[in-house]
């Protein structure tokens, strides 16, 4: 895998509304691997291999990442947000932030005191950010309504193949989506292969909606990461058996294709590679939701990575799980051909 663009990937701020600089820096980097690369209106990267195959394997990782936004100017100067995506609100008071405003990135705190934090129902509404200011006319020359906040935090490597950062859900699948069409490529695939990063599925996940109406797939892969139940305060019963760096996540779920589910299986142990298993019993909050809804129906699976303290600014994940889904991915590809049909009728 280059570490060095997931490093570049996890470094860049995309909170939702705010992916471009990211995607841009995703279409750049896939030029020389692919046959086509295609940006759209709101701004997903899809990368293409065998563009005119008439089998399309549509794989999604989003490249947008949950945080706050910019509500309000108060009176003294600090700013009134509220949540993009599912924060954990209990996470902010007391932490470094970034302010992404038309001139740049602005640094702030998230204001702290004893009282806030004995708080039972704290709220975003509750969080305030502290840029400096002296006043509102001073902090609305560099701060306006809906600038976009993130943790003001990026990676670092552990032990044993390990790294924590902010946003690791999901910049992991879109970098394995997109290594995978990589080494797919390298092995000689047969069938069409579409890597996305998409945006918003922090949000509204549009765009994987608007990827998959444009690709109209035979059959779509959502990678994103998943909850583990190897650290205290978990429970396997809840979904499932899983800790990371034990390879790739498939799910049991009633909306997810079989065969599809079954190959990837077949792909896992051509690789002597071990897989673990989670459940759903209909919504995953993937872009598998909505992919397996656009056009006339799309047949779906999910591979996820394993994840510690998801939707905090220090999420734990594994690299070699990372590696393990490209290479799960990318043999899963290589074995398909035009002969394939998921219609168990034909």
């Amino acid at each position: 895998m280059d570490k060095e663009f997931l490093y570049e990937m996890l470094s860049t701020a995309s909170v939702s509304g705010t992916e471009l600089e990211l995607e841009k820096k995703i279409y750049q980097y896939m030029q020389p691997f692919a046959d086509e690369v295609r940006g759209d209106e709101i701004g997903d990267v899809t990368a293409v291999i065998n563009p005119d195959s008439p089998v399309k394997v549509l794989m999604t990782g989003h490249a947008d990442e949950i945080g706050l936004m910019v509500t309000a100017i108060r009176e003294d100067g600090m700013l009134s947000v509220c949540n993009i995506g599912g924060i954990y609100t209990a996470t902010y008071p007391g932490h470094k932030v970034r302010v992404l405003t038309k001139n740049g990135v602005l640094y702030g705190a998230v204001l702290i005191t004893r009282d806030l934090m004995k708080k039972a129902d704290l709220s975003p509404h509750d969080l305030i950010i502290d840029i400096g200011a002296s006043n509102r006319e001073e902090a609305q020359k560099e701060v306006s309504v809906g600038d976009r906040i993130l943790f003001d935090t990026d990676y670092r490597e552990l032990l044993h193949e390990r790294i924590t950062g902010r946003a690791l859900d999901d910049r992991l699948g879109a970098f394995i989506v997109m290594e995978a069409l990589k080494k797919a490529k390298e092995k000689g695939c047969r069938v069409g292969v579409y890597a996305a990063a998409t945006v918003g599925e922090e949000t509204s996940m549009n765009g994987a909606y608007f990827v998959s109406q444009r690709v109209k797939p035979t059959m779509a892969i959502a990678v994103d990461v998943t909850y583990v139940s190897d650290y205290a305060g978990t429970d396997a019963a809840d979904t499932g058996d899983v800790g990371i760096g034990k390879g790739p996540v498939l799910c049991a779920n009633p909306t997810h294709h079989p065969e599809i589910n079954q190959r990837l299986v077949e792909a896992a142990n051509r690789c002597a590679m071990s897989v673990q298993w989670e459940t759903a019993t209909g919504r995953t909050g993937t872009d598998g939701d909505v992919m397996h809804k656009s056009g006339e129906g799309v047949p779906v699976a999910l591979v996820s990575i394993p994840l510690r303290y998801m939707h905090s600014p220090a999420e734990v994940a594994s690299l070699n799980d990372v590696q393990d889904c490209i290479e799960l991915l990318a043999e899963f590809v290589c074995g398909l051909d035009e002969t394939i049909s998921l219609n168990p009728f034909v």
